[in-house]
């Protein structure tokens, strides 16, 4: 008989950056993009007797009486929630209760996390069990690991019922994993192999009606990273979702991520958008073809990526864009290329972000041999500007270039200018999705903020265009106005970090500068002017660390504190030195 246990899940805060979509969430009164799947999953398969609780801290900060409570504490954390993973763990140990990790964090870097009680790693459909039967005997070990690849028929229906599905902005579900490409930099086909696995369509089906029962309408994100990698697989499915779409007057809309060569099939976009599927991620990563090839990113090579977006925008769905910039074979162009092809192809959405080497992907291990790693990664390669191996590309252009790609795409005008390009080449019939309360509270808020931001004229001249262009298809033109409005933002906190970063890696050779002006001017209240200059520029630099949101202030709290106790020192130590030479001159 299983002993009732009180098991904690903990799902870590997730700082905010372009895909946390932060700032877009606030219009339609919801707090997180999406739900922890993972561990919905595994609540699933714990015992029928565990008592589980879920604490999703991207809604509500984990409390110490919750730790206290829990037998077990089981969290699961990708690698951009480093910070957060560690700070739950650290909790963890002051309450005294054990932890156990997994998920890709824990699976890629489980030898250098200290802490944690017990890894489960991998897929849990194979570990968790071994575990649990360990855990139940008093005998759990430290590491539950194995490179089986389960079928997915085994993966349980998800525990929605943990969630406050209104805090979300979409549900999440999966209907396959793996990718049959092999990217250089890619951890998906490390952690999950080349050979798509799919859950029959029966099975996924049943999610969809575990979410539908419990009265979600709404996006849904299937988070397959290659929901076609077996397209004959995939179409059967879609025609399963099609039917059940149709017989409950098409509850959902799906967006989900697929490779390029999506556009070369007719028969897929159209079962896609029979489905309900209005938007897909895509990797495009560069325009570049040596850079292509150098990533392996083989299913790029030899098609024309801009035409290819054009085709799967004109079958009604909305293309997403990864970019990414910092490949040996980038040459000087590059970021200018990277802008003329988003804007061409207008793909509003278009996550530009400097290459990482994520530990246990090819790329990592080739740059280990090169002797070119020089540090972990911090899984953000949108707000921290800095890689963890040496660059072809000396990193102070590469990051210049950086800035200046995302600050030229989401420059309002430039931005809107996508979207109207994206609105007139999508069908001109309304998504399937039912106009909600929650959009016309969006649409409300939108007018009220956007109207009145310093972007106000170019918005409201949008909005006109859009009802123009496309008078089908205004929620959509108000949808992503607000996503653009998540994207000004998050670009403006990257430009404040680069010149917060920019003056403090400079103020000590700026204060000399100006103080050895004063001192030159020979003035009889010299040491005066130098101690007012210095505490102007102290002043200056705090007004510029506080305009940073909260996650970067503390990523540069250190180097901060350091650049004014050195300008406080240079200030007395100046001052000291003029104080003396007029004495002298006395």
């Amino acid at each position: 008989m299983t002993a009732k246990r009180n098991i904690l899940l903990v799902y870590p805060e997730i700082p905010v950056t372009y895909w946390s979509f932060d700032h877009a969430l606030k219009f339609v009164g919801r707090r997180s993009l999406m739900p922890p799947l993972g561990l919905l999953t595994v609540a699933a398969m714990l015992p029928a007797g565990y008592a589980v609780r879920l604490v999703d801290m991207n809604i509500r900060p984990l409390k110490q009486a919750e730790i206290e409570w829990a037998d077990l504490v089981m969290v699961s954390a990708m690698i951009v929630q480093k910070k957060s993973f560690t700070e739950v763990v650290e909790m963890c140990a002051r309450a005294g209760t054990p932890v156990a990790a997994g998920g890709p964090y824990p699976t890629s870097s489980h030898e250098s996390i200290r802490g944690v009680d017990h890894f489960i790693l991998n897929e849990a459909e194979i570990t968790l069990s071994s575990f649990i039967k360990d855990y139940e005997a008093g005998c759990a070990g430290k590491v539950y690991s194995s490179p089986v690849k389960p079928d997915l028929s085994s993966s349980p229906v998800p525990r929605f019922d943990l969630l406050d599905m209104n805090a979300y902005g979409s549900m999440a579900v999966q209907t396959s994993r793996g990718c049959p490409f092999k990217c250089e930099f890619c951890d998906i086909i490390e952690m999950f192999g080349r050979v798509p696995r799919y859950k029959s369509p029966d099975r996924f089906l049943a999610e969809l009606d575990a979410m539908y029962v419990m009265g979600y309408r709404g996006p849904v994100f299937i988070v397959d990273d290659n929901f076609i990698g077996n397209k004959t697989a995939v179409k059967e499915l879609l025609r399963a979702l099609i039917s059940w779409q149709n017989a409950r007057g098409r509850p959902f809309s799906f967006f989900t991520e697929a490779s390029i060569n999506l556009a070369g099939d007719e028969e897929l976009m159209n079962l896609m958008c029979a489905a309900g599927i209005d938007m897909v991620f895509i990797g495009i990563e560069t325009p570049e073809v040596d850079s292509l090839k150098e990533a392996g990113k083989s299913q790029n090579v030899g098609e024309d990526l801009l035409e290819s977006v054009m085709r799967i925008q004109r079958r009604g769905i909305e293309v997403m864009g990864g970019f990414i910039l910092g490949f040996d074979s980038d040459r000087n162009d590059i970021f200018q290329r990277q802008i003329d092809f988003i804007q061409c192809a207008a793909i509003p959405l278009a996550m530009v972000g400097i290459l990482i080497a994520l530990p246990g992907t090819r790329l990592y291990r080739r740059l280990e041999l090169e002797g070119r790693i020089i540090g972990e990664s911090s899984g953000n390669n949108t707000h921290v500007l800095e890689t963890n191996f040496r660059t072809a590309m000396p990193p102070s252009r590469l990051i210049a270039g950086y800035r200046r790609v995302i600050s030229a795409i989401y420059s309002p005008g430039n931005y809107f200018s996508r979207c109207i390009d994206l609105l007139k080449r999508l069908p001109g019939r309304s998504s399937h999705e039912r106009i909600r309360l929650s959009y016309v509270r969006a649409f409300l808020l939108s007018l009220v903020t956007q109207t009145f931001s310093g972007y106000g004229f170019q918005y409201l001249k949008y909005l006109a265009r859009s009802l123009c262009v496309a008078p089908g298809r205004f929620v959509d033109a108000v949808n992503l106005a607000v996503k653009g409005h998540h994207f000004f933002k998050i670009t403006a906190e990257i430009t404040s970090m680069g010149v917060f970063l920019n003056m403090v890696e400079n103020c000590e050779a700026d204060l000399c500068r100006r103080f050895a002006e004063i001192s030159r001017l020979k003035r009889h209240d010299s040491a005066f002017a130098i101690k007012r200059t210095g505490r102007k520029y102290i002043f200056a630099m705090r007004r510029c660390y506080l305009t940073l949101c909260r996650e970067s202030r503390v990523m540069v709290k250190q180097r901060y504190r350091a650049a004014v106790k050195a300008c406080r020192s240079i200030t007395m130590d100046y001052s000291a030195r003029t104080r003396d030479a007029s004495g002298m001159a006395a």
